[in-house]
């Protein structure tokens, strides 16, 4: 078990929906590689602070914060936070892991700073963190075809997912998991080298 009792100096942050009603919908990519690092790290994430489920672990040589927030996606920033400011992290230290519509189901996007791109989870964050510069892995979920062009993007990112697409996001949230894991133990560039694409 990779438990430790010191500070946090890295925050990981899977953005998602609590509730069984969203577990297994394109907004939760975020909780799915949330339970990946669970399994990787041999930790639960299970412990109730900072509006969210946490658990502290050791990558590399260092303390993570893991975060699950409970907020509902677009509150997500509260969490988050109210973390890093009782922990004081800065926000380079702060890995957010969330869904993206703009990118094709089963591809991740790692990047080092950028603006929300419409994400609601993601401009919480920016807004309770007072920056962008923080990284953000981003998990390819596509984006709806031209019969569903016409529905609300809510209903596309909270609705069922077919078993195809479901699989590939899966994957990809695997890939996150291990994405996150590599950017603090070697590095951005390494990270961004490996596994965008």
């Amino acid at each position: 078990m990779f438990f430790n009792k010191q500070k946090p100096t890295w925050i990981i942050a899977c953005l998602g929906n609590p509730g069984a009603k969203y577990a297994r919908t394109r907004h939760n990519a975020g909780f799915l590689a949330a339970d990946v690092l669970e399994r990787e790290l041999d930790v639960k994430i299970n412990k109730l602070k900072y509006k969210s489920l946490t658990a502290v672990c050791t990558i590399g040589t260092e303390s993570v914060l893991l975060m699950k927030p409970q907020t509902y996606m677009n509150l997500s920033g509260e969490a988050i936070g109210e973390a890093a400011r009782f922990y004081k992290i800065d926000p380079v230290h702060i890995i957010v892991l969330s869904d993206e519509m703009h990118i094709p189901a089963g591809k991740l996007r790692i990047r080092q700073k950028g603006s929300s791109g419409g994400h609601n989870g993601l401009k919480s964050v920016i807004a309770h963190l007072g920056t962008e510069e923080f990284p953000r892995i981003r998990i390819g979920v596509g984006e709806p075809g031209p019969v569903e062009a016409g529905d609300e993007v809510i209903d596309w990112v909270v609705g069922s997912v077919p078993r195809e697409d479901m699989k590939r996001i899966e994957q990809a949230a695997e890939r996150a998991a291990e994405a996150a894991v590599c950017y603090i133990r070697d590095g951005a560039d390494t990270a961004m080298n490996r596994f965008n694409g």
